[in-house]
């Protein structure tokens, strides 16, 4: 709860720096973790803020800049009190403190950093709140202060607090507003500006075209200033939005030197287990921005063309892709945000890149050895996700589906082996492949290579559940001819009372592969065959 108030704002307009320190710095301490503001002291909390910014605007020492700035900072996590306080002025006030006039050449004294980090927070705080700063936002030219900041601090490693920030509000400033988004695109290049600060941030060092020193000649890896990494991956992610085609060589290079960073963040390794899988979490949903023809470098950090019969493709940030992908299934939690983007990824690399698709394919679907078992039964990794072919989201089994078939070469009778015709009947019916054939796309002609073991199972499996099933009694072998006839009526009218009231509606398969409803196939069978020489 807010604290004596009253006191705090008589201090603060007396105007007596010591007194308005002593007050701030109790208040300050008090609130540092406050995020719930009591209503009935709304109107307090504007009128303070508005008497802070007074303080800042006449000028104060740098402590009192601090303490005003952190006030500030905790007070605009209330979205009720920003209304008034929100003007150009004000705003203008922050930019200044924040360094981020595009006229000014230097950072000036390392002692005036913090009043800069200071405003940075207030400034994230007051554009995620408000409508109105981020408009001003765009009329003050936020965006081009915050990239001329980030060039002051290319060269400094002693301002990462002021770089992380610096990131954070131009990430907010791209995810809320989309002018401020293709202005920093277009008009303020802020993809190489970007790619340059990550390398900044990392310390990267390359050593050939697309790979870094690191690579090489350490064992292990790390990443430096994760939470800065972070940020940059965030804006470059709102930057790269839509960034499908590729205009000139230029663009291609961008994007490559990006996944090559991206690459050396996949095989780096944070201060924790956490911060690490959020350096790659970030990484794999950037990755799914840059053309997939730039993906290459993932393979070949020489910038080399690769075949997949060479020995020359280096799979390990691969590898580290399909490690993240089995721990988001096994977190078992929501999908949709946490596993979509990784398997979109490893879908659009297995569907272009050949060597990546061979890679994968041996990685997760392996040949059959143990058929005893369904395919959605088991840990491996083929097991997780034909799981997720069924699973309650549309989306995430649509994509898993997609992943599988894909990995399969786009053939109906590879992707049945590998997950049975009742896990994958859902995208054999939306791709109009229930009655078999393959996908639009060609790929290499090359065969998969059954196991002796398979083979010798292959008649004996179900090809409904995927796997061998001891052969059970048929129940109408003991049936008379007048039982068999019985039944068989029972069950016609059940269908037909449970059709007449539009519970079911039975369909069949056009010859074509897409579904019907069953008077339509059959009519259509019917026509398609040609007519027997012998018959009535």
């Amino acid at each position: 709860m807010d604290l004596d108030l009253d006191t705090v704002l008589g201090r603060v307009r007396l105007g007596n720096h010591a007194e308005t320190e002593s007050a701030l710095k109790n208040y300050n301490d008090q609130n540092r973790t406050m995020f719930q503001f009591d209503p009935a002291n709304e109107e307090k909390r504007k009128t303070l803020c508005e008497a802070l910014f007074e303080v800042l605007d006449k000028g104060t020492s740098t402590v009192c800049q601090i303490l005003c700035l952190e006030a500030l900072r905790i007070l605009s996590r209330d979205k009720k009190v920003l209304a008034p306080v929100t003007t150009k002025k004000n705003m203008e006030i922050l930019m200044n403190m924040a360094k981020l006039d595009p006229e000014v050449k230097t950072l000036g004294d390392v002692a005036g950093f913090p009043v800069v980090v200071e405003a940075l927070k207030c400034l994230c705080n007051i554009v995620f709140n408000s409508p109105v700063a981020q408009k001003l936002s765009l009329d003050l030219n936020v965006a081009a202060g915050l990239c001329s900041l980030l060039e002051k601090c290319m060269d400094e490693r002693s301002v990462n607090d002021i770089r992380c920030f610096d990131l954070r509000l131009l990430f907010l400033l791209t995810l809320l507003h989309s002018d401020i988004r293709s202005q920093l695109k277009q008009e303020l290049q802020g993809l190489p500006l970007l790619l340059k600060t990550l390398e900044s941030v990392l310390n990267i060092q390359w050593t050939g075209k697309y790979q870094a020193v690191s690579e090489v000649n350490a064992p292990v890896p790390s990443v430096q200033e994760p939470d800065c990494t972070i940020e940059a991956l965030k804006a470059l992610f709102n930057v790269t939005l839509d960034s499908w085609t590729i205009h000139s060589e230029s663009d291609a290079h961008q994007f490559r030197l990006l996944t090559a960073i991206l690459r050396h963040i996949l095989l780096s390794r944070g201060p924790s287990e956490d911060k690490t899988e959020e350096l790659h979490s970030n990484t794999i949903n950037l990755l799914s921005n840059i053309p997939v023809c730039c993906l290459d470098v993932l393979i070949s950090p020489s910038g080399k063309e690769v075949s997949a019969n060479n020995n020359e493709p280096d799979m390990e940030a691969v590898q580290r892709i399909l490690d993240f992908m089995e721990k988001r299934i096994d977190k078992g939690c929501s999908y949709r945000e946490g596993l979509t983007p990784v398997l979109s990824l490893l879908t659009e690399c297995s569907r272009v890149h050949r060597p990546i698709r061979k890679y994968i394919k041996a990685e997760v679907l392996p040949p059959l050895k143990d058929v005893s078992n369904r395919p959605e039964v088991g840990t491996t990794v083929r097991n997780k996700l034909v799981r997720l072919m069924t699973h309650v989201d549309l989306g995430v089994k649509q994509i898993a589906a997609e992943f599988l078939f894909v990995l399969c070469k786009e053939r109906v009778d590879n992707l049945l082996k590998y997950t049975g015709y009742g896990n994958a009947a859902g995208l054999l019916a939306a791709r109009g492949l229930l009655a078999g054939g393959r996908g639009d796309r060609w790929y290499s002609d090359d065969e998969d290579t059954d196991t002796e073991e398979y083979i010798k199972a292959k008649p004996n499996i179900n090809l409904i559940t995927g796997h061998v099933e001891e052969p059970l009694p048929n129940p109408i072998d003991e049936m008379t001819e007048e039982q068999k006839e019985y039944e068989a009526m029972k069950l016609v009218n059940m269908f037909d009372k449970l059709s007449r009231e539009d519970i079911i509606k039975p369909m069949g398969v056009r010859p074509d592969g897409t579904m019907a409803p069953l008077e339509e196939a059959v009519h259509r069978a019917r026509i398609a065959q040609p007519a027997s020489s012998d018959s009535d």
